[in-house]
């Protein structure tokens, strides 16, 4: 997920796709670079992946997170980052790679999920808005995009079923554009402020265990609705938790949630 201001969009034009411009690309095994794109990666996942991932796997968030992810610090950035993790195999293998394919294709990341097209983040000044763009820049080694089928950014996305993806990463990108600047001060990101904002965005376990176990609710006034759905949905608790950290460390309220 790119963040991209007006100047980068009118450098990156020429190659932005259209909703109705025409792609080719088919992805099967007998097309010879299968699972190709599926090696030495710097996959990064967004809290929406990692709910679906722990999901398919049956597992806890922790427990991913631990067992399946780097975490990095990106200069010029004041949040982590999360990596999936690549076996320690010559090739760099996604931990999820079969010969067959991909053993969680159902809930694969966003950027699987999109390729062979790339998506960035327009945040528009004027209105306020957040935009998804796309671009089609397949690696060179991939001869899917030499093949005939025929796509629109329109059509490949509801073929993939990215609609729910996109609008989770559209509201992570709401937030993550606010740590552009240092919101922790002299204790930095790994201080208990930053170890709070981690959890309630990419540890969906714990972070319901803090609602509905602690003080929480006595100094956070949660929207009804918004509450009894917490309590079995990851999706409607991450919303919670986006809205949350922009009111914990920017004290931005919002009609999901608010201080007592």
């Amino acid at each position: 997920m790119k963040y991209l201001d007006i100047s980068t969009m009118e450098n990156l034009s020429h190659q932005r796709m259209d909703a109705r411009q025409i792609f080719h690309f088919r992805c099967a095994p007998d097309v010879s670079c299968f699972n190709l794109c599926c090696r030495n990666l710097n996959l990064f996942l967004y809290p929406y992946d990692v709910i679906r991932l722990k999901h398919r796997l049956k597992m806890s968030s922790a427990r991913f997170i631990d067992q399946y992810t780097d975490i990095i610090m990106r200069e010029g950035s004041f949040f982590p980052d999360v990596l999936l993790k690549m076996l320690e195999t010559t090739d760099k293998t996604c931990p999820f790679l079969t010969e067959k394919g991909c053993s969680v294709y159902p809930d694969r990341p966003d950027a699987c999920r999109t390729f062979p097209l790339e998506m960035g983040i327009q945040y528009h000044e004027t209105s306020k808005t957040y935009e998804p763009v796309y671009f089609f820049r397949p690696p060179d080694f991939c001869k899917g995009a030499d093949e005939k089928q025929s796509w629109t950014v329109e059509k490949w996305g509801l073929d993939q079923e990215i609609a729910a993806y996109q609008h989770m990463t559209i509201q992570w990108a709401k937030v993550k554009s606010l740590f552009q600047k240092d919101p922790w001060g002299p204790e930095g990101v790994n201080g208990q402020r930053g170890k709070m904002a981690f959890m309630a965005i990419y540890n969906s376990d714990d972070f319901r265990e803090f609602v509905f176990n602690s003080s929480f609710l006595k100094r956070y006034k949660v929207q009804n609705d918004w509450l009894n759905k917490m309590k079995k949905k990851d999706e409607i608790l991450l919303n919670v938790a986006f809205d949350w950290v922009k009111l914990f460390l920017w004290g931005m309220p919002s009609k999901k949630i608010r201080l007592r």
